[in-house]
Formats: structure tokens, sequence, C-alpha cells
């Protein structure tokens, strides 16, 4: 049983993790340092998004690129009174920590940021994040945090990859200046004006990185003009790739800011011929200045419009548009331990909360009598109902509407549907709203189950719902994506008796 603490030491943290100052060192006794200062430092700890700590005199400094156990040369990017950031600009003594990249992008691209890190000592870190959010953020003492379970697959792992379209090209070393102005792949850390020019990716198939490059070449060949956010015009805006793992089937989705059909059924038409196995080529219409791979139309030019993937004993329908677990095998492994913490009868009530396409509603669905699952996504609520047919699943109930106004204020559904004795929760990586907390405690189930993709948002929720009426009982870490500080972690709350 856990406790929050409400005493605990509220000293300045991001996300969880000490930014500031050792408590016994007086700020007014902190060295002052500069942008641009260069300093020889240890690296002692790692710390939140994929930075490593050291420490200066007492003073705490983030470094990026470094691995705990490093000594190196650190040139100082940021300087505050309480904290400075910095890059590792030369190595001069390795931890043993450090793995050889996979990836010619690593340092550059944002996404894989720990590949030069053991696999082991990924695992490693990311349990600790998970505590020390539960400790520092939730206040919780001593949480049981279980042992994290980490992934088989460390690469190629993913479903699904966003690449995005850039008129200007971020530079690296080795690369070769292009004048076409088509670019697309990944945009480097804080940098959203250009693209960073990928020619592969370990994250996806080699398949995807197929794709990719056809798209960027098919292209250039013709001329498509690429999508200008400061100037608002252009055509081409992000290319998404969704992978079944286990069905083997491909979606290729290209987001526009037009509607073109014409060059649409030619790009559909070259890229089925050039590249077997893809099964649907999906254009998705964004006419907003919004930079986001969703728009107000779309429309199929090859295949169904959508890709099934199977995920334990179950087969799913997934659109261009709707959410799905993008690391398959891990996700069966976290849906697992879900179910576990539920420890469902066949009499009970399930909620689930944030419900997507379905997944968790229907895993779980054998083990209960009626599971209600609630989404503010209208195609994923399609998808969550056509899911529950294919799969021959009678009990699951799926509502769409805004989690918080279902829960609040518009709430007829609740005469239809028990109270329940469960409620398992997958919100997004912003958490809850401090509402729906409040809602979700006065529905008064014995059981919450909660999935989060970020333990910072999750331990501050956990905070405001237990306390006189629940309790924390145990988390279980799970490692969705390899290679970077991203960590999913299952909470368990029991109500107090």
């Amino acid at each position: 049983m856990q406790e929050p603490n409400k005493t605990k030491d509220q000293s300045p943290r991001a996300n969880g993790w000490l930014i500031g100052r050792d408590n016994s060192n007086p700020m007014s006794q902190l060295p002052t340092l500069r942008r641009g200062d260069e300093l020889i430092l240890e690296i002692t700890d790692a710390a939140f998004e994929g930075k490593a700590v050291a420490r200066h005199e007492g003073l705490v400094v983030f470094v990026d690129g470094a691995v705990p156990g490093d000594t190196g040369l650190v040139r100082i990017t940021k300087a505050k009174r309480s904290f400075a950031e910095g890059w590792l600009v030369r190595l001069d003594r390795p931890s043993p920590l450090r793995a050889t990249p996979r990836c010619a992008y690593v340092g550059i691209c944002g996404g894989c940021k720990w590949q030069h890190v053991r696999y082991d000592a990924q695992l490693r870190f990311k349990e600790q994040q998970v505590r020390d959010a539960l400790e520092r953020i939730g206040g919780f003492e001593h949480p049981e945090v279980l042992p994290i379970i980490g992934a088989d697959e460390q690469f190629f792992y993913r479903g699904k990859m966003e690449f995005s379209f850039m008129p200007q090209q971020w530079m690296h070393d080795g690369a070769t200046p292009d004048a076409s102005g088509i670019f697309v792949g990944l945009h480097v850390p804080q940098r959203y004006d250009k693209v960073l020019d990928l020619t592969e990716c370990h994250l996806q198939s080699d398949v995807s990185n197929r794709i990719l490059n056809f798209t960027r070449d098919h292209a250039r060949r013709h001329g498509l003009a690429v999508y200008d956010p400061d100037r608002v015009t252009g055509y081409l805006r992000f290319l998404v790739i969704r992978e079944s793992k286990r069905a083997a089937e491909r979606m290729v989705n290209l987001v526009t800011f037009s509607d073109d059909p014409e060059t649409m059924q030619q790009y559909a038409d070259a890229l089925v011929a050039e590249i077997p196995g893809i099964t649907t080529v999906v254009n998705t219409v964004n006419t907003t200045k919004a930079q986001i791979a969703f728009g107000q139309l779309e429309r199929v030019y090859w295949g169904s419009g959508s890709i099934r993937e199977e995920l334990g004993h179950l087969s799913f329908t997934i659109s261009a548009s709707s959410f799905f677990q993008t690391n398959v095998a891990q996700a069966e492994k976290l849906y697992r331990v879900a179910k576990e913490f539920a420890a469902l009868r066949n009499e009970d009530i399930v909620y689930d909360l944030y419900s997507g396409t379905g997944t968790i509603a229907l895993y779980v669905a054998d083990a209960a009598r009626t599971v209600v699952g609630i989404e503010s996504v209208e195609s994923a609520v399609r998808d969550a109902g056509e899911n529950a047919k294919a799969n021959g699943i009678t009990n699951c109930a799926f509502i769409l509407g805004d989690l918080k106004d279902r829960l609040t204020k518009d709430r007829d559904w609740l005469v239809e549907h028990p109270r329940p004795n469960v409620v398992i929760i997958d919100p997004p990586r912003s958490g809850m709203h401090p509402k729906v907390v409040k809602e979700v405690a006065a529905l008064g189930p014995e059981r919450i189950v909660y999935v989060s993709c970020n333990p910072a948002t999750q331990a501050r929720d956990l905070k405001d719902l237990c306390g006189e009426s629940y309790r924390l009982v145990r988390s279980q870490p799970v490692d969705m994506f390899p290679h970077t500080y991203h960590i999913e972690n299952v909470a368990l709350v029991e109500r107090r008796t």
C-alpha cells in the first residue's frame, strides 16, 4: 500500500527530475556559468527526456549525448542560476554503458536518442524514471515498482511512422546539398522549419524505407510542391506509413494541403507498381494551418482504406486516422499486465476510458460481464464497433464524446449502463483533466487500472486520485519504445475498505 506524502520536499523540478541545486548547497554558493563555457565533467545519472546529469561545484548540468559513467568536455548551451544545459563535444573516457549506434543519424535526429546506450542500461534508467515520478511528483513513499518488462526486438518494431515534408533541408555532416526544395524525413529537436532528409530509419521495416525514398523521388520527378507553413502554400505535408506486423498489410497515407485526385492517383499507381506488399493507399487532406497528419477529408486510391492487425487472440481494423499501439508485441505485454491488475470476475462491469479503437476493451471483454468504452474520435469509435463485430464480441459498447463532458454534464448514457466495478484509463500524454480525475473517483469502482505513456502526468493524476478513498498498490513499467526515453507504466489503484 502506498500513501501520498503531503510533506515531501518541493524543490524545483521538471517533470519529476531535480533541476536545482543540492539542498545542502546554498544558492548563493553556486558557480556562475555562461553559454559557450566548456568544462570537463563526469556524467553521474540519467535524467528526463534522454538527458544525462553532471554536477559542477553543486550546480546540476543536463548534458545531451552523454551516458552515465562518461567523462568529457561539455559545452554549455543554456545557463540559469539554478541549473545549466550542455552538449558533450568531446568524449575523454567512455562509460561501460555505451553502445555502438546502428543508425547514421544518431545525435542529429530526435527519434532514437538512446541508441548509444546499452539496452539493459536503458531499461534501468526507465524503471528509475517511473519510480522518481511517483516519489517526487506523486508524493508516494517507497512505491512498489515491479521490474521493467523489456522488448524482445529493439529495432524495426514500429507499426507506424510519420515523416514530414519541408521545403528546407537540415544540413548535417556528410549531407549533400540539394536544390529541389523537396525534403522528407524527421525534424531535428526544436527545429520545425527544416527536416532531416532521411534515406533510412531503423524503427520500421526496410519496405518502409523503400516507400520513403520512392515518395521523395516521385515528388521530385513530378515537381510536386511541398507545403510551406510560413506562406501557407504547397501540396505535400506528411507521409504516414502503417504496417501490421502480424497480418503483413501496409498502408501509405499521403497527407496534403489540397485535394488533387489526378496527382494522387498517379502517385498511388506508381507506388504499388514499384513496391509490392502495399495493400492500401490513402490521401488525407488537411487545409488548416495546423501541422498535424489529420484532416477534414480522406480519399482511398488503392485497396480498402484500412489495414488489419492482430493483438493476442483478436484482429483489429485500423483506419488512417485511428490510434493504434505502434509496437504490437509490447502492446500485448502491456495489455496482459492491465488485465492481470484488473483481476476481473465474470460479473464485473468495466469502463474503458479513452478507449481508442477498442483494443483494451476487447482484450479484457472475455473476463467481464460488460465493457463500456468512451472515446472522442469518431473514426476510432466506428473502428471499435467494427472490431467487436469482427471478433464476435457482443458485451462491449462504445460511446462517442469528450470524456470530461460525458462524466460531468452529458451523462444520459449512465442510465443505460450500470456503475463500474473496474475502470481502465489510457489517456494521452497530457494525462487526465482534473474534473475527470474527480469524476472517476466519484464512480466508486473497486479497482482502477491506469495505463500511461507519461509517468509524470500519471503520477500527478495518481496523487489527486489517491487519498482517503483510494490507494496506490503497485505499478509495472513496460518498454514500448527501445532507444527512446519514452516509457509506459501500468498502475493499480484500489478503493479503501
